[in-house]
């Protein structure tokens, strides 16, 4: 099962909706989480959301329990949520991508993906990753091609995966190819 922790965002059950072709899907608010429901999924995922990853502590606290234990994929806010519970630093863009389609290129050879591949992937944040990034285990797997901004991480050895991206968004060409690659693993 598939537990999604919603940050109230209006991209969420498009999520619920792509991940469900997959396996079953739970999804609650950020802050009514169900504690059963966490214990019993084999994967979470942080959905998208507005804010900032330090408004939500209680996601902190399900990721510090669960890295490692759980396969975990973070979206858009999660994936920033992730790399801050990592020590990472979340900042604003000078540009704000909102429904906006980048090109992005897998940059890394121990990526799940091609090393060299490139999509097309929906954005919709005004936050990013300010690098230089270095936290162990963690690789940086793809970048936009106009920006150079992280738009993917990996981590094998703890199974948590994130995306800076809306791989559900009708902008995002190959999104199911994305999401069932990683669900694999």
């Amino acid at each position: 099962m598939i537990y999604i922790i919603d940050h109230k965002d209006s991209f969420t059950h498009n999520v619920v909706h792509q991940l469900s072709l997959y396996d079953k899907v739970e999804c609650d608010n950020y802050n009514e989480v169900n504690r059963d429901k966490l214990e019993k999924a084999s994967v979470i995922i942080f959905s998208p959301g507005p804010g900032n990853p330090k408004n939500y502590p209680l996601t902190s606290k399900i990721y510090k329990k669960f890295k490692g234990k759980k396969k975990i994929i973070g979206i858009c806010l999660g994936f920033q949520q992730i790399l801050f519970c990592e020590g990472a630093k979340i900042v604003e863009q000078k540009k704000i991508y909102h429904g906006f389609q980048s090109n992005i290129q897998v940059i890394n050879n121990k990526s799940l993906f091609k090393k060299g591949k490139k999509f097309k992937v929906g954005r919709y944040h005004s936050l990013k990753l300010k690098e230089p990034f270095k936290i162990k285990d963690f690789e940086i797997t793809m970048r936009c091609l106009e920006s150079k901004v992280a738009m993917a991480f990996e981590n094998k050895k703890d199974k948590v995966y994130g995306f800076q991206f809306h791989p559900e968004s009708f902008l995002t060409n190959n999104g199911n190819l994305l999401i069932k690659k990683i669900l694999s693993t």
